[in-house]
């Protein structure tokens, strides 16, 4: 039997997904699903204070890369002691999670094993079924990772059958970080496109991009959703006030008409594995209420208009508000 260490969430979502979840020995510190993972040994920690703001989380990170030094902390005593046969990282984002240099390095220095390293690098959806496709092959599971590929497929092509006939789709905006204002990318504008919207400014496979205000203010988005990067709904709950306070917020088409929604980013648009459908199943239900059934609402995001209204009526906290 394999020992499995997954440095990244979606790689430890993918391993369960794919039946082997009691081969992995060691994860990232953001890996959180399936919940049991948490009772594993954690091998990565941040350099920063992630309980800080976004602004101030976003300037202690291009802080530490000006200064040529990496986000992420690697335990090299731990990774000694687990002994892996193989270790699933990444080479798309030194800012997501860490880095493939720095888990190369840390594997130079391991006397007791010689692993195997398998390093995604998703950019879109067809890169995360290669992705799937390629842990199956090398944890020896071929025809269970194409299953798993066959179903996400199939649960895409259902939206995008309901949604075929649209005439009107809706242009959104796609928030992954709210200070300073970042745009999604990579296989989020594709997401959109698929479930029936029209993505603002970002592009299929580009990465996330900063944007000024002014330009998302006068684009004047039918939809904004809100999904920063490793933040759930309850996190970006506290910092919703950074957008709701700027120039223009209230004269925004998708604030008049409530079509304000904060998502579960961290469970379900940044993690480039298994749960894209159940992304893109989120989205569906945002876009088109009339057509898809909410089942994901009040776990997988909440209607921010509502919400606010609520409280601002109860004077009661986020945590009570039943969706």
């Amino acid at each position: 039997m394999k020992r499995i260490v997954s440095l990244l969430p979606s790689s430890t979502e993918i391993v369960a997904a794919l039946g082997l979840g009691h081969m992995l020995v060691g994860r990232s510190h953001e890996c959180n699903y399936p919940l049991w993972v948490e009772k594993l040994p954690v091998l990565t920690a941040p350099k920063f204070d992630t309980n800080r703001s976004s602004e101030e989380i976003d300037n202690s990170v291009i802080d530490l890369l000006k200064e040529g030094l990496s986000v992420y902390n690697i335990d090299e005593e731990l990774l000694e002691q687990l002994n892996p046969d193989v270790i699933l990282t990444q080479s798309l984002c030194d800012i997501c999670a860490v880095s493939l240099q720095d888990v190369e390095n840390a594997v130079c220095k391991l006397t007791s094993s010689n692993p195997q390293l398998v390093s995604l690098q998703p950019n879109v959806v067809q890169d995360i079924f290669a992705d799937i496709l390629r842990v199956g092959k090398v944890l020896e599971v071929e025809n269970r990772a194409q299953k798993l590929v066959d179903n996400i497929a199939q649960r895409f092509n259902a939206i995008r059958d309901k949604v075929a006939n649209v005439k009107n789709k809706p242009t959104v905006a796609m928030v992954e970080w709210i200070s300073p204002l970042m745009l999604g990318g990579n296989w989020i504008p594709e997401l959109v496109e698929l479930t029936g919207g029209e993505s603002l400014f970002a592009q299929n496979g580009e990465h996330s991009h900063y944007h000024k205000w002014e330009k998302v203010a006068e684009a004047d988005p039918d939809i904004i959703v809100v999904m920063p990067c490793g933040f759930g709904v309850d996190r970006s709950m506290e910092e919703m006030h950074l957008l709701s306070e700027k120039e223009g917020w209230s004269d925004l088409k998708a604030v008049k008409n409530g079509k304000v929604y904060v998502a579960d980013g961290n469970h379900f648009f940044n993690r480039p594995g298994p749960s894209i459908a159940e992304s893109a199943e989120i989205l569906s239900e945002i876009f088109y209420p009339e057509l898809f059934p909410a089942n994901h609402k009040g776990t997988g995001y909440i209607n921010y208009n509502f919400l606010y209204a609520k409280l601002r009526r109860e004077n009661s906290s986020f945590q009570n508000i039943s969706v």
